[in-house]
């Protein structure tokens, strides 16, 4: 039995080709992003421990804040004489480092980086932790020079002697470039501006007292440990925190561990989306392996096969073809992630690919997914190939599933579709986000089943719409080429199932998308009454010096700030939020539309008082009058009166639980260092409002970090993020889409392989070459269509539910997107002509006797 198994495996390799694609690609992106991940983290790993001092003592992060306020966290630089006093303490400096500032050229072009990653400037203080050398120049001496480290220079064309401006919390100043600094370690793709140790608190805190962290090195003999309890025992715990440097490592690791596991799971989704539809194909694949091989197991049957060695045979073939994936998806995910690497230095982290990390679970997760889902996928058709009688040898090849009932399918689909259905309707109806969003998922996973198990079943009806037109059209080849695809229900419903997958994926998030950028067009109408809103173009807070050239430029009206204050807030049910504030100048009604359950924007933006989302206060029984403690970072505390409940669609933004706000002036007292987030400004009487965009873009044309944006500018942004998560999909939909193909492709071939003989009788009654070959074509394109068909069916539903889960967050419209729709569907039908491009030139191009004559 192994040898009859192995040589079938080698008589049928390349049947078996397309399915092994389908598992590496799989693979291959599981070892990709398990490769590129562990590379990143080990790279970032070495440098944080290297780069560490032996203890930092930093300001404490009591309250996290997921909205940046452009605060610089300080702490007294005489801090670092009180510690050099320890026992134990080498050494001790006074660190200057923020990342609240913009840096421009001549032209008024940022030096700063373009993909997110901060512009650093911090004090020139040199040790053998430094991550960078200086390479040329000399070290800055006096608050007009500066280094630029060396990769920000080659992008930006930055050369000594060249000026730039520094736009900081406290001010704006000219430095001129005196020296390039080199990284010695991984670049993580910041760009960095490095001052004179004497004048940098002053430029960067505003106070040449102040600083950011105290650097510590340790003696001779004494372990970090022991360094940091000593330090912790001369200091006020509650406000430093005292790391050692393998602690400072992980906190700075853990900081980048977000954006690493969000290239993780991406890469993760297409290795799901990967082995969904590979599933398919390989089920599909072995199901017509053995449909087509009956004679061949009936033979072996009648010599004394039992039924155990028969499927024991069909499954040692699938993990055979399992582990040649798996080899060729390992390899192919070590070029995925050198690919991934080379990609980072693009956006300029530069890692190495000399580097790369492949450690033992990477191998063991290739196997595992690629044998394992060969060896489930496989198993069904091995039961079959177990029950084939010794008597189908005496009987012609027959092809197994055609005729049998499909009661089966039918009640397990029934069962399966009802509970997934009910489980949608339960979402549509729940009135809480997080209930509704697991009804969802529920919802999703059984209806997706369900699809796949009844597929069969819709077939006959589906395919005989979709393909009424043939016969009229292109007369006996339609008609033949749509009972094609009506002759085995079940191999057309495996092989629309790929594709289905894919579409009903694309169909749900386009809904979603669509409707999320409708709901946020209702939300920015109803809600934004200024005539511009000055931004940074990442949201991240300004200088002083903007708001004051916005507030000097001619025909500026009237100019209310934004600023964010981060806080805890304790509710009369006892629990305590942390959470982020919003502050805003008084005439706030000017500039936007605020809809109030109770009181109103005086009262909410008067001393001492606050308003509140009123969903967010029924939920915590808080009252209007109310007075509630309030806490502000560096432990300061107060109290404050609830003064107005708001009725916002969607005012639970990111990290800004409860919708809290107060007058501007609350956020000036408990967080000084802030800066503003946000300037909406009204045009002046007599000035119009093209007038004033014009006059407001030259002002701010030495800010490059900021954007003026008005009503359509502010939508078009929306749009553009949301088109960010749309991109994804549609990059999954593509995988998706690759491995349907193949998918068709290997039915197609596998079913002109078993229709040879009543291929060659049509072609010896007199059906042209070109006329088979338009058969195959219009069989793949109504399997494709159906399974478009089916899938967008699927998303549809699913998109509408999501939008359900949306509208519990104030995104009430919903939008279906038609013309994507539409665009799908053509797609679809081109699909099936290109996946049955080379399966119908190979059945154009048999011999008609040797087709005939074959057995």
């Amino acid at each position: 039995m192994l040898k009859a198994t192995l040589r079938s495996f080698l008589a049928h390799k390349g049947r078996l080709l397309l399915s092994a694609l389908a598992i590496v690609l799989s693979v291959a992106f599981v070892a990709g992003s398990l490769i590129f991940s562990d590379t990143v983290t080990r790279t970032f790993d070495r440098l944080f421990a290297s780069t560490s001092a032996d203890v930092t003592v930093e300001p404490k992060d009591d309250l996290d804040s997921q909205v940046p306020t452009g605060e610089a966290r300080t702490l007294p630089a005489s801090l670092a004489q009180q510690v050099a006093k320890v026992d134990g303490v080498a050494s001790t400096h006074a660190d200057v480092g923020v990342e609240n500032i913009t840096v421009v050229d001549s032209d008024n072009e940022s030096v700063g980086p373009t993909t997110g990653a901060p512009t650093i400037a911090a004090d020139w203080y040199v040790t053998d932790r430094s991550p960078v050398k200086l390479t040329s120049g000399h070290a800055p001496r006096g608050a007009a020079e500066a280094l630029l480290d060396a990769d920000t220079a080659d992008k930006k064309h930055v050369k000594i002697g060249d000026t730039l401006t520094v736009l900081a919390q406290p001010g704006t100043f000219k430095v001129r470039i005196v020296g390039i600094a080199t990284f010695t370690t991984t670049n993580p793709g910041a760009a960095l501006v490095f001052l004179d140790p004497a004048t940098a608190p002053d430029q960067l805190l505003g106070s040449p007292d102040k600083a950011t962290s105290i650097s510590v090195d340790a003696a001779p003999g004494v372990s970090d440990a022991q360094l940091k309890r000593r330090i912790a025992a001369t200091l006020d715990t509650g406000a430093y925190d005292v790391k050692t440097a393998d602690e400072q490592a992980d906190s700075a690791a853990e900081d980048l561990g977000g954006f690493l596991d969000v290239i993780k799971y991406v890469m993760l989704g297409f290795a799901g989306i990967a082995v969904l539809v590979g599933v398919f194909l390989i089920v599909n694949t072995f199901s017509m392996l053995i449909a087509q091989r009956t004679r061949e197991l009936g033979l072996l049957r009648a010599l004394g096969a039992d039924r155990r060695q028969v499927r024991r045979s069909v499954l040692t073939e699938a993990i055979l073809l399992g582990l040649v994936g798996s080899t060729l998806g390992l390899a192919a995910g070590i070029g995925l992630a050198a690919g991934l690497i080379k990609l980072m230095g693009v956006f300029g982290m530069n890692l190495k690919t000399t580097e790369m990390v492949v450690g033992w679970g990477t191998p063991v997760a290739a196997y595992v997914v690629g044998v394992g889902v060969t060896f489930v996928a496989a198993y069904l058709p091995a039961r079959r190939a177990a029950g084939v009688s010794p008597m189908a040898a005496l009987a012609d090849a027959e092809i197994a599933g055609i005729g049998k009932p499909l009661r089966t399918r039918a009640i397990v689909g029934s069962i399966v579709g009802a509970l997934g259905a009910a489980a949608l309707v339960g979402c549509a109806t729940a009135t809480k986000t997080s209930s509704s969003a697991s009804l969802l998922g529920l919802g999703v996973v059984l209806t997706l089943i369900a699809t796949v198990i009844a597929g069969p079943l819709l077939v006959r009806p589906v395919i005989r719409v979709l393909g009424a037109a043939f016969p009229a059209l292109f007369g006996s080849i339609g008609r033949m080429s749509q009972r094609n695809a009506l002759r085995n229900p079940r191999r057309t419903g495996a092989t629309a199932a790929a594709l289905m997958v894919g579409l009903a994926l694309v169909g749900g998030m386009s809904v979603a998308s669509a409707s999320m950028s409708k709901s946020f067009d209702q939300q920015i109408d109803k809600t934004l009454g200024a005539d511009f809103v000055v931004q940074n173009s990442n949201f991240v807070p300004f200088s002083q010096t903007v708001t004051d050239a916005v507030r000097d430029t001619e025909g500026v009206g009237l100019v209310v700030r934004q600023r964010f204050a981060p806080l805890a807030v304790r509710l009369p049910d006892g629990k305590r939020v942390e959470t982020t504030a919003a502050g805003y100048d008084d005439k706030v009604d000017d500039v936007a539309h605020v809809t109030y359950a109770d009181g109103d924007s005086a009262a909410a933006l008067a001393p001492g008082s606050m308003g509140m989302d009123v969903d967010f206060a029924k939920d915590h029984d808080v009252r209007i009058g109310d007075t509630l403690p309030v806490e502000f970072p560096g432990g300061q505390r107060t109290e404050m009166k609830v003064a107005a409940f708001t009725d916002q669609d969607g005012s639970d933004g990111f990290g800004m639980q409860g919708g809290l706000f107060f007058g501007i002036a609350t956020v000036e007292k408990y967080v000084p260092g802030g800066q503003d987030s946000a300037l909406y400004v009204n045009a002046a009487s007599g000035t119009s409002a093209d007038q004033l965009r014009a006059r407001l873009d030259k002002s701010l044309d030495p800010y490059p970090q900021v954007q003026v944006r008005d009503l359509a500018d502010y939508k078009k942004l929306v749009h553009d993020q949301i088109a960010v998560l749309l991109y994804l999909v549609y990059a999954l939909l593509g995988l998706a889409i690759v491995i349907a193909v193949l998918g068709v492709v290997n039915t197609l071939a596998l079913s002109v392989v078993e229709r040879t003989r009543e291929i060659g009788l049509l072609r010896a009654i007199g059906l042209a070459r070109r006329q088979l070959r338009r058969m195959i074509r219009l069989e793949s394109v109504v399997i494709a269509v159906f399974g478009a068909v089916l899938g967008l069916a699927l998303g549809l539903v699913w998109g509408v539910c999501v939008q359900q889960v949306l509208a519990l967050q104030g995104m009430n419209a919903l939008a279906i997107p038609w013309t994507t729709i539409v665009a799908v569907v053509v797609g679809s039908a081109v699909v099936g002509i290109v996946a049955a491009l080379l399966p119908a030139l190979r059945a154009s191009r048999m011999n008609v006797l040797a087709a005939i004559a074959h057995e």
